[in-house]
Parts: structure tokens; C-alpha cells; sequence
């Protein structure tokens, strides 16, 4: 089934992990770049029209530009993460689409609220813990990632893989 998502792709955590997602996370084998969600799932990407275009980047213009770093390695059953931190940000903008959007809660409704993460092992258990560790083992070597939130990307699969359908610019920060 066609479907849509809003991510912050995060292209300098490629070089620490991407070696990690091919192997673990079976979604860097379907086009989508190491990223922190923000609302999945979204829309049929058919359904997508200038007007919904539009809503998106109102709800998202609520949030300004901002620094963030992944130096936390988090876990769900089944899933290694790196943990944005600060969190705030990406769940102010997930709390202002689910607010313009709300027949699209996150992740279907499946959990309670939202936890920003950047996965990097999902699925199997043992694979997330062996992650985990490799993933603590390099940033004690090589200290955190860096970057900046300034877009928001909404990617689609109508095809079996994932590709970028629009970019949303995040407004300057004041200051």
C-alpha cells in the first residue's frame, strides 16, 4: 500500500552508522537515508496536493531551525537507536502535524506518544543489541554527531522503494 513519511534526514550520521543500517535496518536497503522521524505514517502519497503541501508547511513553520546532536544510544525491543538530544524540537513538530493531521497519529496510534530516534538496527533482538554496542563502542571513539534541522523531507513508497517527494524549509531561528 502507498504510503508517506516526514523525516529529518541526517546525512552526517552516514559516516558513523550507515555501515550498520545495511546490515540491521532493512529500510537503508529501500532508499530511505539515516533519519529521525516525525510523522509516520503519513498520507498516500497520491492524496498529497498543493493544499495538503500547504498545511504541511504551516504546521512545520511553528518550529524554527535548530541545533541538535546524536550521542545517546537508545533501545526498544527489537530496535537500536541513536536519541536526538534535544528531543523538544522534533516533538514540537510531530505534535503540530498530528494537531493539523490528526487522522495520522504517529506510527499508526501503535504507541503511546513519541520518542525521536535515529534507528539503526530494528527487528531482531539480538541484532539491536549487538548494534547498540558497536554503537556505544564509536561514539566513546569518535564523540557525537553534530548537525542542524533546517528541512523537514517527505519521502514516499508507491513503488517498494522510498524516494523524496518534497522539501519543507524550517524557518531561521530568531536571535
Amino acid at each position: 500500500m502507498p504510503t508517506s513519511a516526514l523525516i529529518v534526514e541526517a546525512p552526517s550520521a552516514e559516516g558513523l552508522i550507515g555501515d550498520l543500517r545495511e546490515r540491521f535496518d532493512s529500510t537503508a536497503r529501500l532508499g530511505v537515508p539515516a533519519h529521525i522521524t516525525v510523522l509516520y505514517p503519513f498520507m498516500d502519497p497520491a492524496l498529497v496536493t498543493p493544499a495538503v503541501l500547504h498545511e504541511v508547511q504551516e504546521a512545520l513553520g511553528r518550529v524554527s531551525s535548530f541545533e541538535y546532536s546524536l550521542r545517546e544510544v537508545g533501545r526498544f525491543p527489537t530496535t537500536a537507536y541513536l536519541a536526538p538530544v534535544p528531543a523538544t524540537a522534533f516533538i514540537a513538530m510531530t505534535a503540530s502535524l498530528v494537531r493539523t493531521f490528526p487522522e495520522f497519529p504517529p506510527y499508526g496510534g501503535e504507541h503511546a506518544g513519541s520518542i525521536p530516534h535515529l534507528t539503526v538496527a530494528h527487528g531482531d533482538a539480538t541484532h539491536a543489541e549487538a548494534a547498540a554496542a558497536e554503537l556505544e563502542s564509536r561514539l566513546r571513539m569518535y564523540g557525537p554527531i553534530e548537525a542542524r534541522c533546517s528541512s523537514i523531507v517527505l519521502i514516499e513508497n508507491s513503488t517498494g522503494r522510498w524516494e523524496r517527494m518534497h522539501v519543507f524549509q524550517l524557518p531561521a531561528a530568531a536571535g
